[in-house]
C-alpha cells in the first residue's frame, strides 16, 4: 500500500524520486533491440520474454530465468555492452526536461535499475538534466521490486521515503516505491495498454508543474487546460 490515500494534487512532498527508463526517458526501442538479440541467442520466445524484463536489473532478469550453463553476471555485462552501444532513439518523455529543470536541485533524484555507465549514457543521449543524487543498479544488492533503491535515494536527499513522491512506470518499480513507504504516481507515456493500478497516473509531464510551498515542500499543480492526470 502507498503511504497516503490523499489525491496527488492535495498534498506536498519533501522530494521527488524518478525512475529513468519509461518514466523520464523513452529507451524502450533500444532496450528491446538489445534484449531481443540476447533472447534469441538463448532460444527464448522474444514476444513472451520482453514484457518480463522492464524495470529490473539485468542480472536479476537473467538469474530469474535459471538457464542452464548461463552466468547471470557475465551475461548481464554482455547485455550492458550492447545497450551502451545502442542509444538510437532514446528521447525524453514529453515535458520531462522542462519539468525536471524547474525542480530545486536538492529536492529530486533518479533511482534506476540500469548500471551507472548506462544511466549516464542514456541521460546524456536524451539531453536530460542531472540531479545530485542518482541511485543505480551498482548501488544496491537487491534491485526493484525490493525497496532498497528508493530508500537509499531518499536517504541521500536527506528525507524520509514517506515524505517523497516516486514516479514510476512498471509494476516492479511501483512495488519498490510502495515498499519504501512512498507515495507513487505512474507515468503512462510509453504504455501500449492501460495499466491496472490504484495509484494516480500521468500520461506525461505536460500539463503539470511544481509549486514550492512556503515551508519549502514541493506540490504538483495542474496547468490550466492541460491537465493529464487520472
Amino acid at each position: 500500500m502507498s503511504s497516503s490515500p490523499r489525491p496527488l494534487f492535495d498534498r506536498s512532498f519533501s522530494a521527488f524520486l524518478f525512475d529513468m527508463d519509461g518514466t523520464i526517458i523513452n529507451s524502450i526501442p533500444a532496450t528491446e533491440r538489445v534484449w531481443s538479440r540476447w533472447a534469441l541467442k538463448h532460444g527464448l520466445d522474444v514476444a513472451t520474454f520482453l514484457p518480463t524484463m522492464h524495470g529490473q536489473r539485468g542480472i536479476d532478469t537473467i538469474g530469474r530465468l535459471g538457464l542452464p550453463g548461463v552466468d547471470p553476471v557475465a551475461e548481464a555485462k554482455e547485455v550492458e555492452r550492447g545497450e551502451l552501444e545502442d542509444v538510437d532513439g532514446v528521447v525524453p518523455i514529453a515535458g520531462a526536461i522542462a519539468f525536471l529543470s524547474s525542480l530545486p536541485a536538492d529536492r529530486w533524484g533518479i533511482v534506476t535499475s540500469a548500471p551507472v555507465a548506462l544511466a549516464q549514457r542514456r541521460l546524456a543521449a536524451a539531453g536530460m538534466p542531472l540531479p545530485g543524487v542518482i541511485v543505480t543498479a551498482d548501488d544496491v544488492t537487491r534491485g526493484k521490486p525490493a525497496p532498497d533503491g528508493y530508500r537509499l535515494g531518499a536517504e541521500r536527499l536527506g528525507f524520509d521515503p514517506a515524505d517523497c513522491l516516486v514516479f514510476e512506470d512498471v509494476p516492479a518499480g511501483i512495488l519498490a516505491g510502495e515498499g519504501a513507504g512512498a507515495q507513487v504516481v505512474v507515468i503512462t507515456a510509453t504504455h501500449h495498454h492501460p495499466i491496472e493500478t490504484s495509484h494516480p497516473t500521468l500520461t506525461s509531464y505536460e500539463g503539470v508543474a511544481t509549486q514550492v510551498d512556503a515551508d519549502g515542500k514541493l506540490r504538483l499543480v495542474r496547468i490550466a487546460g492541460e491537465a493529464n492526470q487520472r
